[in-house]
């Protein structure tokens, strides 16, 4: 499967090589080339077939300056690798602070390893960093890992958490999105009860898989139509031998991708056509429009293989054997204990529209959570949002946000 892919891309690559070269001729205003409606046409039918391009690179978090609460002026951010492990880096968005006020609070954002780069959060980071000191999860390409680097399974994952919330250091709160918050709140869990110093003051699960049983969505539905060999042998291949992770078993990319679209695919297709007909027609507004849709699909083509063993251990512990809500999860072979946690805040986010987590499935993890007290429990669901607009877009600006803040900044009042 992944040869098969990658011969396709090899063939593909002098026409996409031919287009991005020619295509700034085609554009060119100096000659009016750009007046002439046949090259307006062609030169937007290029750039659609370029967008159309899957990458495999992490696109920059690009995020130089943010608005600081309390700081008339915008805050410079430098982006330091705070320790890097072989599967990922915890990367830190420092602020260039002159003054030395009270610290803000240490948030780790765990980012989702589904087939995207952690760039995904990049709005979700931005935000964050109005009011917090963020660090966040930069899993690698595995593809681009050395199999001398070993396995990494929901373990191996779980374990990263930890480790970098060690790294972190104590009063850390940890924010997780989407399918990690399973293996976030395991890792609070196995903190707690080790008495560890650096568990989190505070744990925010939004949009995460905690028990799927409840009101199980087309997603979840397909992931029980098949038993997990299945899985194993029609979704994972290997590493084609021209890079670094040559040989290591993977779930592709590519494979997530097409899974991805084919959920909305009539968006998607009419997303593009409506691309073409914006950067032919030139009109100021159609362009700002079309930048716009670019943007996002320059940042929804950039994918990443994900490890065989995650994917496949993730299908079933998560999704088709609800390990953690049944009380059988195991971390290194010891069983999760959620009722360990007991002075650790939490908070639950839940989008009212969400077709891949629905409402109910991570605020399942209150009642996992027996031995925390109920004043430390919050959970908050955002009307007419989906997925994504849990943790970017308008109302996560607006509305969740502000919750999430409220939840952190009491936590950290509190040590």
């Amino acid at each position: 499967m992944y040869e098969a892919y990658q011969a396709q891309t090899d063939l593909l690559w002098p026409l996409r090589t031919f287009t991005k070269a020619a295509l700034p001729m085609l554009k060119d205003g100096t000659y009016g080339w750009n007046r002439w409606m046949p090259n307006r046409k062609l030169a937007a039918a290029w750039e659609v077939f370029g967008l159309s391009e899957v990458t495999h690179k992490r696109r920059p978090f690009a995020i130089d300056q943010v608005a600081v609460t309390g700081v008339d002026e915008p805050v410079a951010i430098t982006e330091v690798a705070t320790h890097v492990a072989s599967f990922a880096t915890l990367l830190h968005f420092r602020k260039e602070l002159k003054s030395t006020g009270e610290p803000l609070p240490k948030v780790l954002i765990v980012a989702p390893m589904s087939g995207h780069f952690a760039t995904l959060l990049r709005e979700t980071v931005r935000t964050m960093l109005a009011d917090h000191d963020v660090y966040i999860t930069d899993w690698h390409n595995a593809r681009d890992v050395l199999v001398s680097a070993g396995g990494f399974g929901l373990d191996e994952y779980t374990e990263h958490i930890i480790d970098f919330l060690t790294v972190m250091g104590p009063g850390s709160h940890l924010m997780a999105i989407c399918q990690p918050c399973v293996s976030a709140l395991a890792a609070t869990a196995v903190m707690s009860e080790d008495h560890h110093p650096a568990t989190p003051s505070s744990l925010t699960l939004m949009a995460g898989p905690i028990d799927c049983r409840i009101s199980p969505t087309a997603v979840n539905q397909l992931a029980i139509t098949k038993p997990i060999e299945w899985f194993e042998s029609h979704l994972i291949g290997r590493v084609p031998l021209r890079y670094p992770g040559a040989g290591r078993r993977v779930y592709p990319g590519f494979v997530q991708l097409t899974a991805f679209m084919s959920m909305n695919k009539d968006r998607h297709v009419n997303s593009f056509k409506e691309l073409y007909q914006l950067l032919h027609a030139q009109e100021v507004d159609g362009l700002v429009k079309a930048e716009a849709t670019r943007t996002f699909y320059e940042e929804y083509f950039a994918m990443a293989d994900l490890p065989a063993e995650f994917y496949l251990e993730t299908v079933k512990a998560v999704f088709q054997d609800y390990s953690l809500p049944k009380g059988e999860l195991m971390y290194r072979d010891r069983l999760v204990k959620p009722s360990a946690i007991r002075r650790t805040a939490l908070l639950t986010v839940e989008g009212e529209r969400d077709d891949i987590c629905a409402v109910g499935q991570t605020l399942a993890a209150h009642d996992l959570c027996t031995g925390l007290r109920e004043y430390l429990k919050t959970h908050y669901v955002q009307a007419g949002v989906g997925h994504y607009g849990v943790f970017s877009g308008r109302r996560w600006n607006q509305n969740i946000y502000p919750v999430v803040r409220e939840s952190i900044h009491t936590a950290q009042a509190s040590l």
